[in-house]
């Protein structure tokens, strides 16, 4: 008789368990609207893009991505043809540029990631370091995944943000800074910048890769106790913070705090958008994608499209990823997770790092 692995099995099943969990906290209750009646939001408009200021560069960085992307073909690690990894929104823009930036060794920024809720809990088991290394190895790149409290507030982490910058070390002081801010990651780098003005002689770019920009409806029915069960997960490493995860996640709370600050006209902001297609969303991200789709199904699961762009920000594009697919690498880690409930994880991440990086360093002229 052939003997189980029971340690094995049961670590698959915790995680499974935890899946499920994280899937209730962002569902919240079923009866109630994601989108409360309320009259103390600010007013709001939705606007085609270029009346709202933002540079809709989409057709360049479509170029520069699919030169990156076809160049090396199946070579890549979760390959896909350019056209299905990239979706074209209504009437996408041809690129103004004759050429493609070319690859290089290394460059003059030094790129900070700043993660999203949770990400301290789960990145012990996912392996997240040794990804991200894999991920910007073969580009020479200075990155660094830059530590904030994965259930904390965008006001205590953007003090992080803030104290980790000012106290690199001499080598990397003078080296001009790329902010990239996924999910949450982007409002606390945003209100960093804001709050904090000694940044902006240090920070030339800052990009939102599926960011959080206006809030995620699901916040609107999600607790802070609810979220405080990533504690648990197995292998996970973060504590408490300050508890305000989940409120400045609201959608309320993030568009209060755009129409009171105003960005810093001396950095340049990027938006990069998840677009999935509906069967590109992972089975286990299948029910926050619906619930949200109450409010518009051109959602990532997690967020909706027009929330995730920086006003004023120029867009790359929008990307055909959940939004776990985009950046948390499950299904290369834990393949029975990733053949079975995040069924849809595969995504050329290596190809769209590279593409970005060239893409803001020639807008910069670096």
């Amino acid at each position: 008789m052939r003997s189980i692995p029971i340690q094995p099995f049961c670590l698959r099943l915790s995680s499974l368990l935890f899946l499920t969990l994280l899937m209730g906290v962002n569902s919240g209750c079923a009866g109630k609207p994601l989108n409360e009646w309320t009259a103390s939001d600010p007013p709001l408009a939705l606007v085609p893009v270029a009346d709202a200021g933002v540079d809709d560069r989409r057709g360049e960085f479509r170029n520069i991505f699919c030169e990156v992307l076809e160049s090396d073909g199946a070579d890549w690690p979760d390959y896909r043809p350019c056209e299905e990894a990239l979706v074209k929104v209504g009437t996408e823009p041809s690129s103004t540029r004759a050429d493609i930036p070319p690859r290089r060794e290394q460059t003059r920024l030094l790129t900070l990631l700043v993660p999203g809720v949770g990400w301290e809990c789960i990145e012990g088991w996912l392996k997240i370091d040794e990804a991200l290394k894999g991920l910007i190895r073969p580009f020479g790149e200075q990155t660094v995944i830059l530590p904030v409290d994965g259930l904390s507030s965008s006001e205590r982490n953007a003090t992080m943000i803030r104290d980790y910058i000012m106290n690199l070390p001499p080598d990397l002081a003078e080296r001009p800074i790329l902010l990239i801010g996924y999910s949450k990651g982007a409002p606390d780098i945003l209100e960093a910048v804001v709050r904090y003005p000694e940044l902006r002689q240090r920070v030339a770019a800052v990009l939102s890769a599926a960011g959080a920009i206006g809030g995620s409806p699901h916040a609107n029915s999600a607790t802070q106790n609810q979220l405080s069960i990533m504690q648990y997960f197995p292998g996970s490493d973060c504590s408490e913070g300050d508890g305000g995860a989940v409120e400045s996640l609201r959608p309320g709370v993030r568009r209060a705090w755009l129409a009171e600050n105003e960005l810093p006209p001396d950095i340049r902001y990027y938006s990069l958008v998840t677009y999935p297609r509906p069967d590109r969303v992972s089975s286990a991200l299948k029910s926050m994608y619906n619930k949200l789709s109450q409010v518009d199904s051109r959602n990532d699961s997690q967020v909706i499209y027009y929330d995730q762009i920086i006003p004023g920000s120029t867009l790359l594009g929008f990307v055909n990823a959940d939004h776990w697919a985009l950046a948390v690498p499950i299904a290369r880690e834990h393949q029975f997770i990733g053949s079975t409930f995040v069924d849809k994880n595969d995504f050329p991440r290596e190809a769209l790092i590279e593409a970005v990086l060239r893409f803001v360093e020639a807008d910069l002229n670096f």
